[in-house]
């Protein structure tokens, strides 16, 4: 859902408190669906103003890639593409909420989370497996 006034864009743009590397994180949650599934964290990642404006005025979710100093487009290798329903900043501006339709998985790993590893009888532990082999999404 893209926000098409510039000015509605600014003005959120203007909410935003990023930190001191101009970075804003964000908390990437699936989107409710109809008959009410959804709400998994998905991922965390990073956004500069530019990702940020980017995703503003086009729905789809970019995001700023710390390694790389780019902006990374989520889904742009593997076709996993995010597409945002709502945005929702913290009380501070300094957090944002995505609130996403996922294409695919969200996380590298070929997972539908990022958030996989929990500690169980005292050791770390993959809770789920993944969906797709991670060399079958970035073949291409």
């Amino acid at each position: 859902m893209p926000v098409t006034d510039p000015a509605a864009r600014a003005r959120f743009l203007a909410a935003v408190r990023f930190n001191e590397h101009g970075l804003l994180p964000v908390i990437a949650q699936a989107a409710p669906a109809e008959g009410g599934q959804g709400g998994e964290v998905l991922m965390m990642a990073w956004m500069n103003a530019e990702a940020l404006e980017e995703t503003l005025a086009t729905g789809r979710v970019v995001y700023f890639s710390r390694s790389r100093k780019a902006l990374w487009r989520k889904g742009e290798s593997s076709g996993q593409v995010q597409h945002w329903t709502d945005l929702r900043l913290d009380c501070d501006g300094d957090t944002l909420l995505a609130l996403v339709e996922q294409k695919g998985v969200a996380c590298h790993t070929g997972r539908r989370s990022c958030f996989f590893q929990a500690l169980r009888d005292d050791e770390m532990t993959a809770i789920t497996a993944p969906d797709v082999d991670p060399k079958v999404l970035y073949a291409g």
